[in-house]
């Protein structure tokens, strides 16, 4: 699948979604689209077990929404085009399969909101700066970021967890390259993919809930994953002490 702002290629259980539209990879409602489409073909897809996000070219992941653009419409295309985005992360937030975003460049504005839908974030080392305030550092830290309109270099977006990872690599390329080889760890044979989606379920719905809504919809969750395939192919890997074969089913 192939757009005119996003690309999308599967290859060996991982789907990598492109934001294309250099230099900066802003988002209009356009990109948002794509991206949409992109997400929604990866949730049906079952090849697709683990989902990379990448930004063209070597300075941009994503510089946040387009400013020519926003300059140009009017208030209610405005409001109606932060709703659809908002929808359009949600709904990348909320796909249970792992979703890891690879920071090649710069990423701000709401190219960090986009980031932060990821559940893991690998930055390339000297690649570009983060800035934007995120849940993720609490309420203090984010109220910093916002009013100073501050960017951080990626070893302080490290240390605020921001990103999981700070990779070094020569060049955008051989950066994705090494995070779509880290993303394979996470699909069949070698682990229950199946898993890794609930988990992320578990954890991206569940952190919203009442305590008692939540460990209600951890056991449906678990009561889902014992009746996989693959939640017996584990037992009986384990009881048999030999590695497991994982099949997604």
């Amino acid at each position: 699948m192939q757009t005119d702002l996003v690309d999308y290629v599967v290859s060996e259980g991982v789907a990598t979604i492109t934001l294309n539209d250099p230099p900066m990879n802003a988002y209009t409602h356009e990109m948002m689209k794509d991206l949409d489409a992109a997400i929604v073909e990866a949730r049906f897809d079952n090849e697709v077990h683990v989902i990379v996000l990448v930004g063209h070219g070597e300075k941009f992941f994503c510089a946040g929404a387009n400013v020519r653009m926003l300059s140009e419409v009017d208030t209610t295309y405005k409001y109606y085009f932060c709703l659809h985005a908002n929808e359009t992360i949600s709904r990348l937030e909320q796909t249970p399969k792992l979703v890891i975003g690879a920071l090649n460049g710069h990423c701000v504005g709401g190219g960090l909101e986009i980031a932060l839908a990821c559940d893991l974030r690998i930055a390339r080392a000297g690649a570009g700066k983060i800035g934007l305030p995120a849940r993720l550092v609490g309420k203090s830290i984010a109220i910093q970021m916002m009013v100073e309109g501050a960017t951080y270099e990626l070893d302080r977006a490290l240390e605020m967890g921001l990103v999981n990872y700070v990779w070094e690599a020569d060049d955008r390329d051989a950066f994705l390259a090494r995070v779509q080889e880290y993303a394979r760890q996470f699909t069949p044979p070698n682990k229950a993919s199946l898993a890794v989606g609930r988990i992320k379920r578990a954890v991206q719905t569940g952190a919203e809930l009442p305590l008692e809504y939540g460990l209600a919809f951890e056991r449906e969750l678990q009561a889902e994953l014992f009746g996989s395939a693959d939640a017996t192919e584990g037992l009986a890997a384990y009881v048999g002490k030999r590695k497991p074969e994982f099949s997604a089913r």
